[in-house]
């Protein structure tokens, strides 16, 4: 298989959207929190695609989503909720 085809399939199978927001050099916490919440989105459809497709229960679904939801919501306690603490 070429790079390029390989490129092109990990493109469609994990997509990168450019961050938008607020950045600056000295604290790049909401460019490290984007992309956590990115790939918190992207788990998500894997495990719905999962479960819709029989692969896994609707309870290990649930429990699934749930662990990657309270790394999410560390993940913005540890990266957002401190910058803002500092900021004040």
């Amino acid at each position: 298989m070429s790079q390029e085809s390989d490129n092109s399939k990990k493109n469609f199978l994990y997509p990168k959207v450019n961050y938008r927001g607020e950045l600056t050099p000295s604290n790049p916490n909401n460019l490290v929190f984007n992309a956590n919440l990115q790939e918190f989105a992207q788990k998500v459809v894997y495990i719905c695609g999962l479960e819709t497709n029989g692969k896994v229960s609707s309870d290990e679904a649930y429990k699934q989503i749930k662990q990657l939801w309270h790394q999410l919501k560390t993940s913005k306690k540890e990266l957002l909720d401190r910058q803002d603490e500092e900021s004040t």
